[in-house]
């Protein structure tokens, strides 16, 4: 911006008008001076997302497709749970993970997204909850297309931007990153002292079969994340909670769930159990509901809390990245 000589009470009063009132233009700013928000609308961007489609499920689930400036799109999800409205949010345009069963990693990663993109999802989802309806975004979850962890800064501005009582006001408590398991900042994470959760998307209990299906085991060992896991155990007291997708034949059998039992039962954990969603480009199977069950019974057997994740807008394009993979097939074939 050029002119930068403003008085401190002019963020607060941009801050009301981004967040609260969540206005569409600098124009509508109407308690700054006119050059002030000519300048903010030469030098910012106020809405770097565009609407491309919104798919709504029977059970209450909202899926947005956001086109970018540099013509990219991203997903947001919003989710009902019966303690309230929760939004998952994406950190990069696609991702290089390569996670076997999952959909965000076709096509590959095309770039991270700002802080100001993350934050915008946020915005864009309340503003669709306003003109629906009175609900308010309780929680944030950090889970959707691309690896937050490698794109570190940017995530962590985001934690900072929607926590500030002057934003959002979304309390620490209410947010939880997910990281396939970059190690070096799991430790910072950790050393950051917040109240965030963090979930670490385990989905196999030795090495050999971690690899097969998460090649990022191949740079970090599980044995190094286990490391990393318990430093941050020790360092902010809050139980972890590891993400584990069932998938038919590869994951879920009995001896992996007593695999699984061995390695966490001293750990202060919880594992979500997460039946695979159906993608079209891979040959993965759902794991039948009598064995989900079993395999939660053998975890609990070791004193592992154990859950079954609920399935939301199983109708819809439900799993990350397969509306954009579906957006970008058809752009492909224009």
């Amino acid at each position: 911006m050029k002119d930068q000589n403003q008085p401190e009470w002019r963020a607060k009063q941009i801050m009301d008008w981004l967040y609260v009132k969540r206005v569409q233009s600098f124009e509508n700013m109407s308690n700054l001076p006119k050059k002030l928000r000519d300048q903010l609308a030469d030098s910012f961007e106020l809405n770097p997302l565009q609407v491309i489609t919104v798919q709504k499920s029977k059970d209450g689930t909202i899926k947005f497709l956001y086109g970018l400036t540099d013509r990219h799109a991203i997903e947001t999800v919003i989710m009902r749970h019966n303690y309230g409205i929760s939004v998952c949010v994406t950190t990069q345009v696609g991702c290089r993970i390569g996670c076997t069963f999952c959909a965000s990693t076709l096509g590959g990663l095309k770039r991270n997204l700002s802080s100001g993109e993350i934050v915008a999802q946020v915005i864009m989802a309340q503003k669709y909850l306003d003109e629906t309806s009175d609900e308010r975004i309780r929680s944030v979850v950090i889970m959707g297309s691309g690896e937050p962890f490698e794109n570190y800064e940017a995530t962590m501005d985001f934690i900072r931007r929607i926590n500030d009582k002057q934003g959002l006001n979304i309390g620490q408590r209410h947010l939880t990153v997910s990281t396939s398991g970059v190690v070096p900042n799991i430790y910072r994470f950790a050393d950051e002292n917040w109240q965030v959760g963090l979930a670490i998307s385990l989905h196999a209990p030795n090495q050999e079969l971690r690899s097969n299906l998460m090649p990022i085991n191949r740079r970090y060992p599980l044995s190094d994340l286990l490391k990393a896991c318990w430093y941050y155990l020790h360092k902010t007291g809050r139980r972890l909670t590891f993400e584990y997708a069932l998938i038919g034949g590869k994951n879920d059998q009995d001896e992996q769930a007593h695999e699984l039992g061995k390695l966490l039962k001293e750990m202060n954990c919880l594992v979500n159990l997460i039946p695979v969603n159906y993608v079209p480009e891979r040959d993965f199977v759902r794991t039948p509901k009598s064995q989900i069950f079993k395999f939660k019974r053998i975890l609990e057997s070791y004193g592992v809390n154990t859950t079954i994740r609920r399935e939301q807008g199983h109708d819809i394009d439900a799993a990350c990245g397969q509306l954009r993979a579906k957006h970008n097939e058809k752009i492909n074939q224009e």
